[in-house]
């Protein structure tokens, strides 16, 4: 019988069980492809359209720009986008609160020829807010001017009761008048500031791309938290405004790309960028939205107008 089979039987091969197969996970769908333009702060552009045109006026919202800086672009922040709101139809009031009247004089009054100023509103009761508010040559602004007198009412206040509440109660009858009331602030986070952001809904931050500048903004950050624990619950930080911007610059790009790295979605898409015409507008006493109304700096405003309405005005 072995001779019948004259080569060896190959051994039977095992059973391969075939394994189930396993689940294919799908690949994450790609993100969608982001085709905005993207703005010096290196986010995409938004869409910012031109505010809606109101009906009626008030109740207005109070907006400090503050920062204890100086030099940094608060007042020239204050004159030109208060106009470019009431470009865009609303009813402002801008406060000159430092004694060195730098708001009053950008708008071409003198300082030595004011009957009334807000101190005169701050440390006597019987004056009232239409005795002081003075126009400012834009149709829908007016302007509570300021000088050196000021400066006595920070020791004066010293001594009295709620003295950190003493603008927000001069300012109550205006509430109802306007749509935005900016205050210029002092480059100080002495007692004037801290009623100006007692008297607040929020707070702008104008801060120069340079190095010196990123370095105090923690302070004043810290003054904010503890004016809103103690003084005003509701205010907050309605944006970071980045001034005197140079794109040619890699340092002043660096120092946007840390102010977004800090401060997020507070810092405006809007950058203000140098130009003469600033200095220009400021000698001529009129806001540049009027001297050069074409210029870069014009339309800077304007946007950042639309930023700020789109974020804390129209909601």
């Amino acid at each position: 019988m072995s001779d019948l089979l004259p080569f060896a039987r190959p051994e039977a091969e095992p059973e391969v069980v075939a394994e189930p197969e396993a689940a294919v996970e799908e690949a994450p769908a790609p993100p969608v492809a982001d085709d905005r333009p993207l703005g010096p702060t290196g986010r995409p552009m938004p869409v910012l359209p031109d505010p809606k045109p109101l009906t009626e006026h008030g109740p207005a919202r109070v907006i400090s720009m503050c920062n204890q800086k100086g030099g940094v672009g608060k007042t020239t922040t204050t004159i030109n986008l208060g106009a470019a709101l009431a470009e865009f139809g609303r009813r402002v009031l801008l406060v000159d609160f430092d004694p060195q009247g730098s708001l009053s004089v950008g708008l071409g009054l003198n300082p030595h020829e004011m009957d009334k100023t807000v101190y005169n509103l701050l440390m006597d009761r019987t004056t009232r807010l239409e005795d002081v508010v003075v126009p400012s040559g834009v149709p829908g602004m007016h302007l509570l001017p300021s000088n050196i007198d000021l400066s006595a009412a920070e020791v004066q206040l010293v001594n009295e009761v709620a003295r950190e509440q003493t603008l927000q109660r001069v300012l109550a009858p205006a509430i109802a008048a306007y749509d935005v009331i900016l205050i210029d602030c002092q480059p100080s986070l002495g007692l004037l500031t801290v009623n100006a952001l007692t008297a607040s809904n929020g707070v702008i931050v104008p801060l120069e791309c340079e190095y010196f500048a990123l370095r105090g903004v923690a302070l004043l950050k810290n003054t904010i938290d503890k004016v809103q624990e103690r003084l005003n619950p509701k205010l907050e930080i309605d944006g970071v405004l980045g001034t005197m911007f140079d794109g040619r610059t890699l340092h002043g790009r660096e120092v946007l790309e840390r102010l977004v790295q800090a401060w997020g979605d507070h810092v405006f898409h809007t950058v203000i960028r140098r130009t003469v015409k600033f200095s220009d507008s400021t000698v001529a006493g009129e806001p540049i939205t009027s001297y050069a109304s074409e210029s870069t700096g014009a339309e800077a405003y304007r946007q950042l107008a639309r930023e700020v309405a789109l974020r804390c005005l129209d909601v």
